[in-house]
């Protein structure tokens, strides 16, 4: 019985940033050398992103050039600060990004992710019509942004409600390619017992580490990083009739060269926050590499030899780590416009939401209008180490493409949860 991924679903903050109007926020910041100046506008404008989702309310109706309530964040339901607490992350009235401690940004991580991975959940259950929370065995959740104990695994299993003797695990601090693991995971417990139901969730924060900096990796991450969640639902048991799913053919792991990339790919813990180390050669090294990172996973099915990949693949989802990376994929692989379109339709609404953004692509391809059943995928994504991450699926349960199809329960619209854990209740 072949394991299936039988629905994604995801959520975000409704606080949403523009893009051009962070740009000029970071770009404002006193203390930024001319040449950070530069790389901050280059950094921002060359990123291909329009909007991106963040938990920190205070970001919500800002001017960045004097401190009055504006549209910075484009977010109807979010209230301005009271002014009855100080300010953790922006102050209005200086227009300073502040430079809290790593304690103080782990606080809201915990107070604040939780919405989000619960919505996320809640979805993902919802939408695999068949199955409730008491079918569910295992959870497998995955961040790299924040740490509790009890953790978000916890929270998964009191809150929705599963049984006190679900299994629980959790991929930590992996980075952008944690999904992977976690759908690994997944695959192998429902080998060993086909009864198993698995509830993946993603949740990661990773604008409470962005920092106003003149360095060039900081500026990379201010312009490119952005907070969401993503929940699956794994299983090996049979789908509703009309159910398009993903079955999972093969997932296969493996690392540059020693020597490339470890340095250029990094994420640390510091005393200001999570370090992320995001250097400029990243896109040239997937460039070069990407081809003997996808050759383990084409490895496992030898007919799909006798073409091109691009032309053996139907539908690519490729991490959108930053559009400099996706161009150099495409152009390395020759995948057509259509087939990166996910990828950068992600990217351009989203943003890089670290281990969870792969799942919001391969949503967009299960919902997308011309899915056909027996169609293949191949996702990737790229982390530190250098890691690559590879996987394999066939689309099952579709129509002929172009007629309509079922995904879970319907294609319902994408989340948005209140920053204010207050207004999520």
């Amino acid at each position: 019985m072949p394991v299936a991924v039988r629905s994604i679903e995801t959520a975000v903050p409704s606080t949403v940033l523009e893009q051009g109007r962070v740009r000029d926020l970071f770009g404002s910041q006193p203390g930024l050398t001319r040449l950070g100046q530069r790389i901050n506008g280059a950094a921002f404008d060359a990123s291909a992103i329009e909007t991106r989702h963040t938990v920190i309310a205070e970001l919500a109706a800002v001017d960045p050039a004097n401190g009055q309530a504006t549209d910075l964040a484009v977010d109807p339901a979010a209230e301005p600060a009271s002014g009855t607490e100080p300010p953790t992350f922006y102050d209005a009235s200086s227009g300073r990004i502040l430079t809290p401690g790593t304690g103080a940004r782990n606080d809201v991580y915990i107070e604040r992710s939780v919405p989000l991975l619960l919505d996320a959940a809640r979805r993902a259950l919802a939408a695999a019509s068949d199955l409730t929370a008491a079918d569910v065995t295992h959870v497998v959740t995955v961040s790299c942004t924040g740490f509790s104990a009890p953790g978000p695994d916890y929270r998964i299993v009191r809150d929705l409600g599963l049984s006190p003797a679900t299994k629980r695990y959790h991929v930590g601090f992996m980075g952008c390619y944690g999904a992977f693991p976690a759908l690994g995971m997944a695959r192998d417990f429902c080998r060993a017992d086909p009864s198993s139901v698995v509830l993946i969730v993603c949740i990661e924060l990773c604008t409470l580490h962005l920092r106003s900096s003149s360095d060039p990796d900081a500026i990379v991450a201010s312009s490119v990083f952005a907070d969401g969640a993503a929940a699956a639902i794994v299983t090996s048991r049979p789908a509703p009739p009309g159910v398009v799913t993903l079955d999972i053919d093969a997932l296969e792991t493996t690392l540059t060269p020693v020597g490339v990339g470890e340095a250029d790919m990094a994420w640390t813990i510091g005393d200001q926050g999570f370090d992320m180390v995001l250097s400029s050669y990243v896109p040239h090294i997937v460039e070069h590499h990407i081809d003997d990172a996808l050759a383990p996973v084409f490895a496992t099915e030898p007919a799909l030899a006798v073409t091109s990949r691009a032309e053996a693949i139907e539908h690519w989802a490729i991490h959108p780590g930053g559009r400099s990376i996706l161009d150099r994929v495409q152009q390395r692989v020759d995948l057509s416009d259509e087939q990166l379109a996910p990828s950068r339709d992600v990217l351009r609404r989203y943003g890089n939401m670290s281990s969870g953004t792969v799942l919001f692509v391969l949503r967009e391809i299960l919902h997308g209008p011309d899915v056909g059943a027996g169609e293949r995928v191949c996702a990737v994504a790229f982390g530190p180490g250098l890691t690559v991450e590879t996987g394999l699926f066939t689309l099952r349960g579709a129509p002929v493409a172009g007629a309509p199809a079922l995904v879970g329960a319907s294609a319902t619209p994408r989340a948005e949860v209140p920053t204010d854990p207050e207004e999520a209740r």
